[in-house]
């Protein structure tokens, strides 16, 4: 297992000051005037600082790299080191057997070529690969050397060879916690926490990733409780810890023990990072809190004042802001968005599209379009919502036809489900009934309900029972089911079929459930049930 590598190393001044792509071109543009190839030193920090000191900046590593006809030994490692912390991590693979098979230029791999390459076949979860570098390991005699080792154990631990990561393990040296780990966190992966529990209490120098990794394994599984007795046994936390639990708390639909525990953060002096605010603008989204999102968005919108919101947090921002209800702050954030991806503009027009705002969802779809941003499936879903909520039939169809044809994007069941709402609303019964028949997918039982729901609104009973025939047929232990068609009888008067309809709900053994009401009192909320 590796550690977090460290980009400080003795750089020459021009180097260290050397922090941006703009300024790495601006050196390299110096190069060029003073001769390419003629300084190896210059080359390999100039690999260096796109590679690793500056963050985004290995495309152009890459460009550097191809221009050089027999790079060294630093060249190659450091270049996959970038590779291997990035989310392509197949490319450090691929660049370790360009240099394998260029081994004839003398270039061969070292103690510092192994780790980095094994830690991306362990991000990739390529236990295959990672077994043909394990021979090449063994093949340059570095599998005595303790980091190579380590991350030999990681790898192999990770990818589900826990035999082979427990052969090279040695439980005697219980002063390796990177060992421990390893193991630790391999078992923690495949979902073997007991295992990971069991080394972690054996280990007697547990260091933080150790705690991390455990925290993390309990908090995904949802199991706070186990989680929160490690968090508060932790002799010391950082960032990763508390994301951990937030993030867990969150995904429990616990925000306010998520809210409470950021607040916590705060106060001890830990600085928020990222996936914190990611984290944190879930749990305002899912649980409608608009105050605190705001807060945050405060927040955010001082951190980031001069580079502007990246494009993952300003679709956090305009996603809680639309569930929230407030469209016109999540226009304000899309507005400001310097860059922008599908997500953006799918989460701004589903945004519209649901809270009613048809014309808006509609005109930035075409705007999108416009922009040369290629929609997506989920983008016609968004469309197709405002389509229908609008009334839009002629406009509904145009667009389901142009998904298919222009975009090639085959319509699943979501597609099909918002046609048949947006012909239901319409009172097109009968041509929704015939859409169905055509679908390329079998109808669920949403698409059935929401046909009978608009079979109620329109009072067609015989297109009514049909619909709620096939809605039994897919799901039949649904008393909303029963309970909707009984409704519709009884709107038309129909008070026998209606009663036989609660009569076979009874004799199917469906349990209505309880309805509820939610009263705020004076000092707590009271919950209370009524049949």
């Amino acid at each position: 297992m590796l550690r977090k590598s460290s980009t400080q190393r003795r750089q020459p001044p021009l180097w260290r000051r050397c922090r941006s792509i703009r300024q790495i071109k601006q050196v390299h543009a110096l190069l060029v005037l003073r001769g390419f190839l003629s300084d190896p030193s210059a080359l390999r920090e100039l690999i260096f600082a796109s590679a690793v000191a500056v963050r985004g900046a290995i495309a152009h590593a890459y460009l550097v790299f191809d221009q050089i006809p027999h790079p060294d030994l630093f060249m190659y490692n450091t270049l996959i080191r970038g590779a291997a912390h990035t989310a392509a991590p197949r490319d450090a693979v691929s660049l370790f057997a360009r240099m394998t098979r260029r081994g004839s230029d003398g270039v061969r791999p070292d103690k510092i070529t192994f780790p980095f390459v094994l830690r991306a076949c362990t991000a990739m979860g390529a236990g295959g690969t990672g077994e043909q570098v394990h021979a090449h390991v063994v093949k340059a005699g570095c599998q005595s050397d303790a980091f190579v080792k380590n991350a030999l154990i990681g790898m192999h631990a990770s990818c589900g060879e826990l035999e082979i990561a427990g052969a090279l393990f040695d439980r005697r040296t219980h002063e390796d916690a990177v060992a421990w780990s390893a193991m630790i966190t391999g078992c923690a992966r495949r979902g073997n926490i007991s295992a990971a529990r069991e080394l972690f209490e054996e280990c007697n120098v547990k260091d933080l990733v150790s705690w991390n990794v455990m925290i993390t394994a309990y908090a995904k599984r949802g199991e706070m409780a186990q989680a929160r007795e490690l968090f508060d046994r932790v002799p010391e936390r950082d960032v990763v810890s508390w994301n951990a639990m937030i993030s867990g708390y969150v995904g429990c639909g616990s925000h306010t023990n998520a809210m409470e525990l950021f607040e916590q953060m705060q106060s001890m002096g830990e600085k928020p990072d990222v996936v914190t605010m990611l984290s944190l603008l879930s749990a305002c989204a899912n649980s409608g809190d608009l105050d605190v999102g705001r807060r945050l968005h405060s927040s955010l919108s001082e951190k980031f004042s001069r580079t502007g919101f990246t494009v993952v947090l300003g679709n956090a921002l305009i996603d809680m802001y639309a569930k929230c209800g407030s469209m016109d702050s999540a226009l304000e954030v899309f507005w400001v968005m310097r860059d922008k991806d599908v997500s953006t503009w799918n989460s701004i027009i589903g945004g519209l599209a649901l809270h009613g705002h048809v014309p808006e969802s509609i005109d930035l779809f075409k705007k999108m379009l416009k922009e040369k941003v290629r929609p997506d499936e989920i983008t016609f879903v968004a469309v197709l919502i405002a389509c229908s909520h609008g009334g839009m039939v002629d406009k509904g169809r145009e667009y389901f036809n142009l998904m298919q044809q222009q975009y090639r994007i085959e319509p699943n069941v979501k597609h099909y489900g918002c046609m048949v709402d947006m012909l239901g609303r319409a009172g097109l019964l009968k041509e929704a009934f015939e859409f169905i028949d055509s679908m390329k997918v079998e109808p669920n039982s949403v698409i059935w309900r929401t046909l009978l729901g608009a079979c109620r609104v329109h009072g067609e009973i015989e297109l009514a029972e049909h619909a709620n025939r096939q809605l039994l047929k897919a799901r039949s232990d649904d008393s909303g089911d029963y309970v909707l068609l009984s409704n519709i009888y009884a709107s038309a008067g129909e008070w026998l079929e209606s009663e036989k309809m609660r009569k076979l709900m009874d004799d199917s053994g469906v349990n209505k459930e309880a309805g509820r009401t939610v009263v705020d009192g004076s000092t707590k909320d009271a919950m209370q049930s009524f049949r």
